[in-house]
């Protein structure tokens, strides 16, 4: 290449540098000087190349306002200097605190708070949040509390006890729709059984699919027909765990099964507390009748301690028991539970539980005077412990409106429960054998003691029948028994037509196919009483059936034994 032009080319190589070591020969066109080798001032070498030592650079490099930031005399870091508490510092910390902790009540704290802090969903007595049956599917009738096709006219009523108090509607059931059916699951209130109900020797098989909705009312069908070894097929139905309600009015209005001069047939609409299932022993054992909250003789077992007291001893009724007065078992969740026992609660303010119970009011059982051959409805509360004699203060605190329809049961009970009833002549046509058409009946009541004006009122065929005041079961000294109270447990509503010997006698020209058929079902209560649900929150129930659930859903266990744990109460 051309001297002139810059570049270089050794003789003989190529482009490049030859290989071996480099020649320390200046690189340039033949007679020039290298630059970076001159050491004159005036030199690149001579003006960029310094001494490692700075000390030795003078001022041609300068100082500059950061130079003792890296001066190594000055110690091994710059934190030697000061101190980290600053307030640019302190700034800088708290801010990422912030976010750090912002960050965390996000994503763990919220969804801790949300959790613990958001109110109980609950079905308010009804199947499932969003109203799904046992198969997942959405059901076609109304699972509000208050049927759609109730009038507007049924919304509101006065009180029968009191005409100045206005009654609010809370629930009903219209059954407007046909074909509902009631196996587990398909209703959001109502459940149908399949069970033999044993308690009171029944004759029939209780199946669902005797239960369903016809023309605008529920049907319930019995028939002579064999099955699970009985001879004859029915039908009960229970909001039990699903809708329950404490204190108020209930009303439901019935056209009754078979002809009301053949005797058989036992129609039945009543409560019974949320802590026992009807037909499920287990649960309903050492629960049943029992309303009572003290801790004494009248919690035990036959009602006595080391054979006293001596009324309990000999003043029952039946012989084959030596007339001793109680046979039941004792209450299985007393006012004498001990702390860490089994028991749903609540506690009193001396730290004792609250007694809790399964007590039950009917509103009508039916039956065929044989003498009179007219049909006639039972209106009854049952209760325990008991009386001697069975023999409750009627004198003070019965109520009966009409003694021409209504009169004073002679039964006022055995080992087993004692009841305060009134039987009433029912409506004759309103069978479905006459015209078919429809008796109101029902009952209005008050939780509670005497002391609180506490009672029981019912109606048959649309009018007031008679009054049970609270003191009729006051304390008893010859039992030593405290008073009973009308019963405070949530109350769930059953509907069955049973046949059994040891409820009427059952007549050889009674006919089958026999249907009862249920127009509805309404509960009120007084505006400033509304207390409505199977777990209200001074009367829990869910938590101890989720416990001993198996007592509840295995009707083949027959005493509590089969499930509970728990000893006879003592005190």
């Amino acid at each position: 290449m051309a001297s002139g032009s810059g570049y270089f080319q050794l003789p003989g190589q190529g482009r490049g540098f030859p290989p071996g070591p480099r020649s320390t020969t200046s690189l340039v066109s033949q007679g020039s000087q290298n630059p970076f080798s001159d050491q004159s001032p005036n030199s690149i070498s001579g003006k960029f190349n310094l001494s490692p030592d700075p000390r030795a650079w003078g001022t041609t490099a300068g100082v500059e306002d950061d130079d003792w930031l890296h001066d190594p005399r000055k110690g091994k870091s710059i934190d030697d200097l000061g101190h980290i508490f600053t307030a640019r510092g302190l700034a800088n910390v708290g801010c990422l605190a912030i976010l750090a902790v912002g960050l965390t009540a996000l994503f763990a704290g919220y969804p801790l708070i949300d959790y613990f802090t958001r109110p109980k969903s609950t079905t308010l007595g009804g199947y499932n949040i969003g109203g799904i049956n046992a198969t997942g599917q959405v059901m076609e009738s109304s699972f509000a509390l208050i049927d759609p096709d109730t009038p507007q006219s049924a919304y509101t009523k006065q009180g029968i006890q009191d005409s100045g108090v206005e009654l609010q509607l809370v629930f009903s059931d219209e059954f407007n729709k046909d074909g509902r059916t009631f196996y587990p699951g398909d209703d959001p209130f109502w459940e149908a059984v399949d069970l033999w109900y044993w308690p009171t020797n029944d004759l029939e098989w209780y199946d669902p699919e005797q239960v369903t909705t016809e023309n605008g009312h529920l049907k319930i069908t019995i028939d002579q027909r064999r099955n699970h070894g009985m001879n004859y097929i029915s039908g009960m139905i229970s909001s039990w765990n699903k809708f329950c309600f404490t204190g108020g009015y209930i009303e439901t209005a019935v056209s009754l099964p078979g002809d009301p001069t053949v005797s058989g047939l036992w129609p039945a609409l009543w409560t019974m507390g949320n802590l026992g299932r009807a037909g499920f022993g287990a649960s309903t054992d050492g629960m049943w009748p029992y309303t009572y909250d003290e801790c004494d003789v009248g919690t035990l077992p036959n009602q006595t301690q080391n054979g006293l007291p001596e009324a309990a001893m000999n003043t029952g009724i039946v012989p084959e028991f030596n007339y001793e007065l109680s046979w039941l078992p004792g209450m299985r969740l007393s006012a004498c539970t001990c702390p860490g026992e089994a028991h749903p609660g609540p506690v009193h303010r001396d730290g004792s539980f609250v007694s809790r119970s399964a007590p039950e009011i009917d509103i009508i059982e039916v039956q065929v005077n044989v003498t009179t051959r007219v049909g006639e409805a039972s209106q009854s509360v049952q209760f325990a412990p008991f009386d001697d004699n069975y023999a409750w203060n009627n004198a003070s605190y019965l109520h009966i409106n009409d003694y021409d329809v209504s009169f004073l049961n002679t039964y006022q009970g055995g080992i087993l429960q004692q009841t305060g009833s009134v039987v009433s002549e029912v409506n004759q046509q309103c069978y479905t054998s006459k015209t078919g058409c429809f008796a109101v009946y029902g009952f209005e009541y008050k939780p509670g003691l005497q002391s609180d004006n506490a009672y029981i009122t019912w109606v048959n065929n649309g009018k007031q029948s008679w009054t049970f005041e609270a003191g009729g079961i006051g304390a008893n000294p010859r039992t030593e028994i405290s008073a009973r109270p009308i019963p405070r447990e949530p109350m769930y509503v059953l509907i069955n037509l049973g046949l059994s010997d040891g409820f009427s006698p059952i007549d050889a020209d009674l006919t089958y196919p026999a249907e009862m058929h249920v127009d509805y079902i309404r509960v009120y209560q007084p505006k400033d009483a509304i207390n409505y649900g199977c777990d209200p929150e001074g009367f829990p129930t869910s938590n101890y059936i989720n416990q001993y659930i198996e007592a509840y859903t295995n009707p083949n266990l027959t005493v509590r034994r089969h499930v509970f744990s728990s000893t006879v109460p003592v005190y």
